[in-house]
């Protein structure tokens, strides 16, 4: 089974950063809007679509099941499907499907659902590699949200923020074999959070970049060893650290709602040294933000309370612009342009200028409400919507 580097493999793109880097896309769109080339009815769930090579791997909730399914990206129709029965139930009365989005590295498609169901199946035709109740091995209370994180596989590992104890001692985060399923090693006593891990290479050491519920952690993904750490999270036990740490050289970004707000800090050996931080440049309730030519382009502001988007400088946190009441979304970066997918269905091209926001074109691809990330492979965007009543995945053409 071929992947290509246009692929779109995991949460975030390639290299988990928001940033698209395959064929051009058009510059403009028709009136109408970009061309849909198809659209399927799905189940629950805030996972967004993985697309690897001429497969699109969708997970989602059907009924009673936590189902991963292999569709034919170009035309939607179905090649293979794997299910298990679930029982979550969301104490808030949301989406009751799988959050994480999958990941597909080495020809495996791996998932981890909701209640910490972390599965191992193979691309070609969906059959079980191996399994893990991850909740019930290593003792996981249920979080406010479930299991959200989707798991960093590297270097023939699986590593997840599982957030339990493995026979009395930490596993907040663990390392499995890729091809087994064995524990390879635990580390920390931290909560599972609803953020993905980054991979990066940092003082000449490969480390999994962890934002945790108590804060951000760089473990050596070879031994699990902390090689840095900084307290980051709300005062309020009713907060979620969601947003991915963003990564430029030996910098780290980092932010969060409920009055916690961002952070830039510079990775110094094992210590980490504030650049700065505020409360009132950059809080992403959810979705990451995206850098270009040193500006962070995202949304500013609890999903609830109709939050921003704005351009903050990456260096000083300094506010560029900002639009206020825009809505939550998901923001993708492709060349020198801003796709913005809003929780309302509308899809935004915008230049990614540090000046001002001065969309170039939109439509509307989706009833609401769009939370999940979406995928865009080979000039293609795949989105797909959650909490309607008739939840749909659609395949859009963005090609010139």
């Amino acid at each position: 089974m071929s992947v290509f580097a246009h692929d779109w493999p995991q949460f975030l793109g390639p290299q988990r950063n928001g940033v698209y880097t395959g064929p051009r896309l058009a510059a403009s769109w028709p009136a109408g809007g970009p061309k849909r080339v198809w659209r399927k009815p799905v189940g629950q769930g805030f996972a967004g679509p993985v697309v690897a090579g001429d497969r699109l791997i969708l997970f989602h909730r059907v009924g009673n099941e936590e189902v991963v399914e292999a569709l034919d990206a170009r035309s939607g129709n179905p090649l293979w499907r794997f299910a298990y029965p679930t029982t979550y139930r969301d104490d808030f009365g949301f989406d009751e499907g799988p959050r994480a989005v999958p990941v597909v590295a080495q020809n495996r498609v791996y998932t981890f659902g909701a209640e910490g169901q972390l599965h191992a199946l193979d691309l070609a035709d969906g059959k079980r590699v191996w399994s893990v109740d991850t909740a019930r091995r290593f003792g996981v209370p249920k979080g406010f949200f479930g299991a959200a994180g989707s798991p960093l596989v590297e270097d023939g590992r699986v590593i997840a923020n599982i957030g339990g104890r493995d026979n009395g001692k930490d596993a907040g985060i663990v390392a499995f074999d890729a091809s087994t399923g064995a524990v390879q090693w635990t580390a920390t006593n931290h909560q599972a959070s609803y953020s993905s891990a980054v991979g990066a290479t940092l003082g000449g050491k490969r480390t999994a970049v962890f934002f945790t519920r108590q804060g951000l952690v760089g473990l050596e993904q070879a031994s699990g060893a902390v090689l840095f750490q900084r307290a980051w999270r709300s005062r309020s036990a009713a907060s979620v650290n969601a947003a991915s740490p963003i990564i430029a050289g030996d910098r780290i970004f980092i932010s969060a709602s409920y009055e916690t707000g961002a952070a830039l800090m510079k990775v110094q050996g094992n210590t980490l040294a504030e650049i700065w931080s505020s409360d009132e440049a950059m809080s992403n309730h959810y979705a990451t933000s995206v850098v270009h030519n040193g500006v962070l382009y995202g949304f500013h502001g609890r999903q609830e309370f109709n939050p921003s988007f704005r351009s903050v400088d990456f260096d000083s946190g300094k506010v560029r612009w900002s639009v206020d009441r825009f809505h939550a979304g998901t923001v993708t970066l492709a060349g020198d342009s801003l796709l913005i997918l809003k929780e309302t269905g509308e899809l935004l091209l915008a230049p990614a200028s540090p000046d001002r926001f001065q969309p170039i074109a939109q439509a509307q691809i989706l009833p609401a409400t769009v939370r999940a990330h979406p995928a865009i492979a080979d000039g293609f965007l795949f989105a797909r919507n959650s909490d309607t009543r008739s939840n749909e995945l659609v395949c859009v053409d963005l090609r010139p």
